[in-house]
C-alpha cells in the first residue's frame, strides 16, 4: 500500500492533518523537517543560514530515507517540490496530496518570523505561493482545498482516499 504524503505551503496544515489521518488509519506519521533535524542534529534555521542549497541537499537525503518506509503518512516541508528529484522520490511509493489553504488564513495563523523563507518580506508568502502552486499541482495526485477546520479537512482527505481506493471505507 502506498505512503500518504502531504505537500503544500508552510502553514497549510500538512502536519496537523497528517497526524490525524495517520491516527485514524493506524499508520506511522513522520514530518520530514522533524526527521531532518533529528538526522543532522542541527536546527533548520541554522542550516538555512549556511544556504538554502545546503538545506535542500539534506532534505533530499531525509526523503530518501523516509521513502524507504511503507504505509506511512508523511508531511513534507513546503519547498520539497522545488527539486524534481524529491518529487520522484515521493511519487515512487507515495500518493501526494496538495493541501491548499488560503494565504490569508496562513498569514493570520503562522508566525512567519520563525520560518526562514517567509520572514524576508511582507509579500514573501504570496511570492512563494505564486512560484510553488504550479509545482504542487503538477506533483499532486490529489488536490484538497482547505476551507474549513481540521476535522472537516481530515474528512475531505479520507473521503477522497476512499474514493481513490487507497484506503478502505
Amino acid at each position: 500500500m502506498k505512503n500518504i504524503i502531504f505537500i503544500g505551503m508552510p502553514g497549510a496544515g500538512k502536519t496537523t492533518i497528517g497526524k490525524e489521518v495517520a491516527r485514524i488509519l493506524a499508520r506511522p506519521f513522520f514530518d520530514s523537517d522533524v526527521r531532518l533535524k533529528e538526522r543532522i542534529h542541527r536546527d533548520i534555521k541554522e542550516l538555512f543560514r549556511e544556504s538554502e542549497a545546503a538545506f535542500r541537499r539534506e532534505e533530499t537525503e531525509t526523503l530518501r530515507e523516509l521513502c524507504q518506509k511503507e504505509e506511512i503518512v508523511l508531511s513534507c516541508g513546503g519547498g520539497v517540490i522545488k527539486k524534481a528529484e524529491n518529487v520522484a522520490l515521493l511519487k515512487h511509493g507515495g500518493f501526494l496530496i496538495f493541501l491548499d489553504r488560503p494565504l490569508e488564513a496562513i498569514a493570520s495563523s503562522v508566525d512567519q518570523t520563525g520560518r526562514p523563507l517567509l520572514s524576508s518580506s511582507k509579500n514573501r508568502l504570496k511570492e512563494l505561493y505564486d512560484e510553488r502552486c504550479p509545482l504542487y499541482l503538477a506533483a499532486a495526485d490529489l488536490y484538497i482545498p482547505v476551507q474549513g477546520g481540521i476535522q472537516e479537512t481530515v474528512g475531505d482527505v479520507l473521503a477522497a482516499l476512499i474514493k481513490t481506493g487507497l484506503v478502505d471505507g
